[in-house]
């Protein structure tokens, strides 16, 4: 029997069609490739979705670990306009912006945009006020670096929305220590951090209690940098490398989840499935 046969119809159809499972969701739960998944549902002639966070009757964005990866982002890398319906990402990876045109579907174009000391950065922006308004409803607003606080994210994507805060403003450093090898040539360490900084200490609380409560690793949170005369605090919450193996693992708890590929292939000799 072939693994595409083995999946039940009645289940998948529940899962995809009613529920709304996404087919990364279902991929993960099935333990098989995304393709495998979209080959089961054109056998049983059953439509798929259209690119993008799915809708319900309320025009509410239904949560899919795309769109919480996507908030993610737009909660680190993101802006809110004033005028209450232009939203933009600015980054230096152009296939990060690439991968939020797929989670959410936009057909709009990236753009060069030049960053501070000639940095060459891209620039990804769309209308959309049913979702600026959603965000605003979650928690998100303009001008958020030093407001950030609480967001209502559902435990069950706080991986994906963890993982897109991570990949915009968080680190994952990995290196060989051998600081202390003058005193014996076995004391040499592999050292992995995982990092995520913010301007408002509230977020990053917020941040390490879910995660927390949710994966059961803990963090520690310290001042990053001093304010100065034009510049903010800025916090950082800090993962040394038991704790950080077991959230890599819990942030890419599956191959075809959205992500920025440099940042998971620094994580990938930690994980299980690789």
């Amino acid at each position: 029997m072939n693994s595409r046969s083995a999946i039940e119809a009645d289940d998948i159809r529940r899962r995809y069609v009613d529920e709304h499972w996404t087919t990364a969701q279902l991929a993960a739960h099935y333990h098989c490739a995304e393709t495998t998944i979209t080959r089961r549902l054109e056998e049983l002639g059953i439509a798929r979705r259209p690119r993008g966070p799915y809708v319900d009757r309320e025009r509410s964005f239904v949560w899919s670990p795309e769109l919480a990866y996507a908030v993610g982002l737009i909660t680190t890398d993101g802006n809110l306009s004033k005028d209450g319906r232009h939203l933009s990402i600015v980054s230096k990876d152009i296939d990060l912006l690439e991968t939020i045109q797929e989670c959410l579907g936009l057909e709009n174009a990236i753009t060069a945009h030049s960053g501070s000391w000639g940095t060459r950065l891209y620039r990804l922006q769309w209308s959309n006020r049913n979702f600026y308004d959603w965000l605003v409803d979650i928690g998100l607003m303009p001008a958020k670096s030093l407001r950030l606080g609480a967001l209502l994210v559902p435990d069950d994507v706080l991986a994906d929305f963890v993982c897109g805060c991570i990949d915009g403003d968080g680190t994952i450093v990995t290196y060989t220590d051998r600081y202390n090898t003058f005193k014996n040539e076995a004391y040499v360490y592999e050292r992995l951090f995982v990092s995520l900084v913010s301007a408002s200490r509230p977020f990053l609380d917020w941040v390490r209690d879910s995660v927390t409560r949710v994966a059961g690793v803990t963090g520690a949170l310290f001042l990053h940098k001093a304010p100065t005369f034009n510049r903010s605090s800025i916090w950082a919450l800090k993962y040394a490398k038991h704790d950080s193996v077991y959230l890599l693992n819990w942030l890419y708890y599956a191959p075809t989840l959205p992500c920025l590929a440099r940042k998971r292939a620094k994580a990938l000799p930690f994980l299980n499935w690789k």
